[in-house]
């Protein structure tokens, strides 16, 4: 029993919540899921110091290695906390790090290629042949099939909004569920210590997920690159931090329930039929929306600006302004999609603001289609199903996620729904 409880994957609790930290291991602490606790700490190392700085390497362990410890021996609340401050402060006093090269501020254009085009007649058909599938749907599958294709919904607008940051205006975040938990837990903050409605903590949890992506987008739009990937996944692990520490607001490891589901337009989310059209309902409602914000001139510049920023910067768009405006969009939507999920789960926890759980959401984003809008709704469908399902039958869930993510990667670069639309063009053509 030792061994196995050694072998089970360590998760944020009580005894344990300075997760993501450096760890400390003797052999007899080996167990699946240990790469994940120090894949962090020494990309962070790596990055403070500098890419491709041995030296930097170097230094850059030794001040995460002194803040670590002096964190745990004085402030053991906080040791997690400083690790990140320390790696915030360092890129944004030198992006390049403590011992790297300094690049000039031309952007590498996105290897994202695709992005959703103008409706015709015969795609605005085949929205409505799918729409009407979809509403008919749940009278065909049972209660436990409605929940689970609920979950998608919501997660497709979590994956929708990553796209907008990541596949239109080119700019990779692995902090995106930091957005996501804030309006997660405005849900259940409101409803638990105030009685507030939970519709009423959805809209103020999308409030606040766009104040808290216009604080921290303010520093992060002036980096670019790996610089912006490591400040995002910083600023969202103190967040998780503070929700991990402030256990009378937050429940800190053990969660906070939902006071109580709301009703959706007078019925009773309780039952799964009006739980799936709630999360139907929100998700054709932000897909129309982000279909007609990429199709608008707006839109055109967040696709400017991934293609091309010094070509948009040099015809006269502010574009730090544009992208900071694309980051607090998509952390709004990321916030809606955590508030719903708030009231579908009736729970969350600081899981949802973990790394790993930006990383799930940029799989899905990937796995289905990068600068597209359907495409990040067909893969949070193919992560969820193969979770869900596939681990029903088959322990080894997340090798074949893997697995699945590696192929599509190497074999089909712009996603299961690019692939299919390059194949649809193939045919077209004579």
């Amino acid at each position: 029993m030792a061994k196995e409880a050694r072998r089970a994957v360590k998760q944020p609790t009580e005894e344990n919540d300075d997760l993501g930290a450096l760890p400390v291991w003797d052999l007899s602490d080996l167990y699946p899921g240990m790469d994940a606790e120090i894949l962090i700490p020494a990309f962070i190392v790596i990055v403070i110091g500098g890419l491709g700085s041995l030296r930097g390497a170097f230094a850059g362990s030794l001040l995460i290695g002194i803040a670590d410890t002096f964190g745990k021996a004085y402030l053991p609340s906080l040791a997690l906390f400083l690790i990140y401050l320390a790696m915030i402060l360092v890129l944004l006093a030198r992006p390049q790090g403590l011992f790297g090269i300094k690049y000039s501020d031309v952007s590498v254009p996105s290897a994202v290629s695709i992005t959703a085009v103008p409706s015709t007649a015969r795609t605005r058909v085949a929205g409505l042949v799918a729409l009407a599938a979809l509403v008919a749907l749940p009278f065909a599958v049972s209660d436990y099939a409605r929940t689970l294709i609920a979950e998608i919904f919501i997660f497709a607008i979590f994956a929708m909004s990553l796209d907008l940051l990541l596949g239109f205006t080119g700019l990779m975040s692995l902090g995106h569920a930091a957005f996501f938990g804030l309006g997660a837990y405005a849900v259940a903050v409101m409803g638990t210590m105030f009685g507030i409605n939970a519709w009423i903590g959805v809209a103020a949890g999308i409030a606040l997920a766009a104040v808290a992506a216009g604080l921290i987008g303010w520093f992060c739009v002036r980096t670019g690159g790996v610089t912006f990937l490591m400040l995002t996944l910083a600023f969202s692990q103190l967040v998780f931090t503070v929700a991990l520490k402030w256990r009378d607001v937050t429940g800190g490891s053990d969660g906070l329930a939902v006071a109580e589901k709301p009703d959706f337009l007078g019925f009773d989310l309780s039952n799964s039929l009006v739980m799936y059209y709630m999360a139907l309902f929100f998700f054709v409602l932000v897909f129309a929306g982000l279909r007609r914000l990429i199709n608008a001139p707006l839109g055109r510049v967040f696709v400017g600006i991934r293609e091309n920023e010094p070509r948009m910067l040099a015809v006269g768009y502010p574009t730090r302004t544009y992208k900071l405006l694309s980051f607090t969009i998509s952390a709004a939507i990321a916030g809606l999609a955590g508030g719903l999920y708030a009231i579908f789960n009736g729970f969350i926890s600081a899981d949802a603001l973990y790394w790993t759980a930006s990383g799930d959401v940029l799989i899905m984003t990937m796995l289905g289609g990068a600068g597209t809008l359907i495409g990040p709704a067909i893969g949070a469908g193919v992560f969820l199903l193969m979770k869900n399902v596939v681990s029903s039958y088959n322990e080894h869930w997340l090798a074949i996620i893997g697995i699945t993510f590696i192929c599509c990667v190497m074999f089909f670069p712009a996603g299961i729904w690019g692939a299919m639309r390059d194949i649809r063009m193939k045919r077209a053509r004579p």
